[in-house]
């Protein structure tokens, strides 16, 4: 049974660079906010290249034991057990590190033979260094926005990958994703996404997010199953951006006015 491919719309070069990153065994970083389709556009590059993907949602308690493997014990014996990072080394799949900078210092310090002409993991608790498959490829997201300051990555670490920046898409392509994902009629995707762009010009809101692709998808799915447009607008827009009941007025007011 063949899968689907994954719907990816190309905003830039960033198919062609992948592919060339991939020949050549560089690492490839995805820099942007979130819900721009940084994950989206990695399941398509493993599918185009027909390559197994194994994702980590990284976060501040990603530890490099996490990624590597661990000793477990199995009835009256310990054995141990690879960690998703060493299989996809051993079997030449790609992993993607999603959010990277969330994780734990030592994940970074792990991985930093991987990313240079080594290209090999040494793992402590075996005392044994692996070498790449030909075909592994580590790719790596982050979010150089949020939080100002706090997680970013170091510019060693970003130095070792080929990076591609992701942003909101411009109007006419969201507009596009939107009936491609959802199948949603073309004036109530063009809506959506003017909501879009009016609340992302919205500075003076201050929200710590402000409205990804992810979202709209969602709104555009809820109506078009069957559910009032200003109520999936309200509960898969508005609602996820803030807890602050007045600016949930103020946008519930906005987007009552555009759709």
């Amino acid at each position: 049974m063949s899968v689907k491919t994954p719907y990816y719309h190309a905003i830039g070069k960033e198919i062609e660079v992948f592919e060339h990153a991939f020949k050549n065994k560089i690492p490839f970083l995805l820099k942007g906010p979130t819900g721009t389709g940084k994950s989206r556009f990695i399941e398509f590059m493993a599918h185009k290249l027909d390559k197994k993907l194994i994702t980590i949602s990284c976060h501040e308690e990603t530890s490099s034991t996490d990624l590597i493997g661990r000793y477990i014990i199995k009835g009256a014996e310990t054995i141990w057990l690879d960690g998703p990072l060493t299989t996809a080394i051993k079997e030449g799949a790609i992993i993607y590190l999603d959010e990277i900078a969330e994780a734990r210092p030592d994940v970074i310090v792990a991985i930093h033979s991987l990313t240079d002409h080594r290209r090999e993991l040494f793992i402590d608790k075996l005392g044994e260094t692996v070498k790449a498959h030909v075909d592994f490829m580590l790719v790596a997201s982050f979010n150089p926005g949020y939080q100002k300051g706090f997680k970013e990555l170091k510019p060693s670490t970003r130095q070792r990958f080929v990076a591609t920046s992701f942003a909101y898409p411009e109007a006419k392509i969201e507009t596009e994703i939107l009936v491609n994902e959802t199948g949603i009629e073309l004036d109530v995707a063009k809506k959506l996404v003017n909501i879009a762009t009016k609340i992302r010009n919205l500075t003076e809101l201050g929200l710590a997010e402000t409205v990804s692709t992810r979202l709209l998808v969602d709104a555009a799915k809820l109506i078009h199953s069957g559910l009032p447009k200003r109520l999936s607008v309200e509960v898969a827009v508005v609602e996820p951006l803030t807890d602050d009941l007045e600016v949930i007025e103020a946008l519930k007011d906005l987007c009552n006015l555009m759709i």
